[in-house]
């Protein structure tokens, strides 16, 4: 599942540099995804591109936007709802130049 921002978000930009993969942005500017740029998702809280989104899977053992959020409001989206394994396909995606470790407690949440 992507991970997102809920209306809980009181706007502290605490997310924002934790993502690996520069999935979060602040309420209305606009986002960038394979080289084009899209309207903002939210006008008035941060939110995250969910295509953009590994749960830090490759990267972390935990969100670190989750981890880093002072009201917890980095939550998973029950309504995008994807597997270990696509999350990681989507990091090396999104991060070509990256070699990644192969999949454990140190880089995956679902290896805890």
């Amino acid at each position: 599942m992507a991970t997102f921002i809920t209306e809980e978000c009181i706007n502290c930009g605490a997310c924002e540099p934790e993502c690996p993969n520069t999935a979060i942005y602040a309420g209305g500017a606009q986002y960038e995804l394979n080289g084009q740029m899209f309207d903002a998702l939210s006008n008035d809280l941060y939110y995250i591109v969910p295509e953009k989104c590994t749960e830090c899977v490759g990267h972390f053992n935990q969100e670190q936007c989750a981890a880093v959020c002072p009201v917890d409001c980095c939550v998973p989206d029950p309504n995008r709802p994807e597997t270990e394994d696509q999350l990681f396909a989507k990091a090396k995606v999104i991060h070509p130049e990256k070699s990644y470790a192969p999949l454990s407690a140190e880089n995956s949440r679902f290896r805890k």
